[in-house]
């Protein structure tokens, strides 16, 4: 399996190139992500305080029964009670279950498995998740080819420019995907492959509310924009959608902001030298747009001085 991971590149002028994605290895990974007591992938991450090193919580606690210390770098977790100094890592865990296909789904089916096995026996705390009754979707787990709904909104939190051929009063409603999905639910909704970009996104808003080129076409959760490579799964996973509804997403037009280039004067060809005044007479010229390779004429400025062309010398004007 290959996950994407974008990176920011060198730096460069051209905005569009500051970001980059390339695909890594979930192998590379595995030495942040595996148990060094099992082997296997960390299932209810446990770190020591101490130390910050993690493992799996039945294997960690199993070792310290007999030990007092890490057993990575043999610092001492505790002088009596080393239990006192593990916490669980919620955080490391829900990356793992992220990373890792499949590896949510068969954990959860395993404890389903046992407790079904042995009903007598006591969850610790008493949670879905410990009885193994959690689902991907509750999870926020999504793969690539999985269909995401989502509902998309004008964002009324700044005043919006108006367009000219195209009123946001008759289109400021979530875009429809069907009648019967409208009655259904009472929200109009899309459905779309989680691999979706926001790119892709902004385009059929473009294309659906007949906006001009001349205007951008912003997508935003809540309040905070999106970046355009963003794919559906990529909010899931950043935000806090919970897959109780459809993914709430807005959307805002602004003006584009064009990029500012100044031309570049013709090079001047090798060999050529020519007086002060004449190349600040060719810099302005190269400023107000002008193009044309033509010999410019000296100012008055220059009269008297000597000048050389291609090596040979050019008598002054008089």
């Amino acid at each position: 399996m290959a996950i994407r991971v974008t990176l920011p590149s060198s730096p460069s002028p051209d905005p569009g190139t500051m970001h980059r994605t390339t695909r890594i290895k979930i192998t590379e990974l595995n030495p942040h992500l595996m148990c060094a007591l099992c082997g296997g992938y960390f299932i209810d991450a446990t770190t020591i305080v101490e130390c910050l090193h993690s493992f799996c919580k039945t294997c960690i606690v199993r070792y310290l029964e007999t030990n007092k210390y890490c057993p990575m770098c043999d610092v001492q977790v505790h002088k009596t009670r080393p239990l006192l100094s593990i916490r669980s890592d919620k955080t490391l865990q829900d990356i793992v279950y992220k990373l890792v296909p499949g590896l949510f789904k068969d954990e959860m089916k395993r404890r389903r498995d046992f407790y079904a096995a042995y009903p007598l026996t006591e969850v610790p705390n008493g949670s879905n998740e410990d009885r193994g009754e959690v689902l991907e979707q509750e999870k926020g787990a999504l793969s690539d080819d999985e269909i995401v709904s989502l509902s998309i909104e004008f964002y009324e939190g700044v005043r919006q420019v108006r367009l000219l051929g195209w009123d946001r009063e008759e289109k400021k409603g979530p875009l429809e995907n069907g009648d019967g999905d409208k009655e259904k639910t009472g929200v109009r909704f899309l459905r779309c492959p989680a691999a979706m970009t926001v790119m892709h996104l902004a385009k059929f808003l473009r294309n659906k509310m007949d906006v001009p080129s001349k205007y951008k076409v912003e997508v935003l959760y809540e309040d905070e924009p999106l970046k355009e490579y963003y794919t559906l799964m990529d909010i899931a996973y950043i935000y806090p959608w919970r897959r109780n509804g459809p993914l709430p997403l807005k959307y805002r037009v602004q003006p584009a902001c064009k990029r500012l280039t100044l031309p570049t004067g013709p090079t001047p060809s090798e060999g050529t030298n020519t007086s002060g005044a004449s190349e600040s007479s060719g810099a302005t010229s190269a400023a107000n747009g002008g193009t044309s390779n033509c010999l410019q004429t000296p100012s008055s400025t220059s009269r008297g001085r000597k000048m050389t062309v291609n090596g040979a010398p050019v008598p002054p004007l008089t």
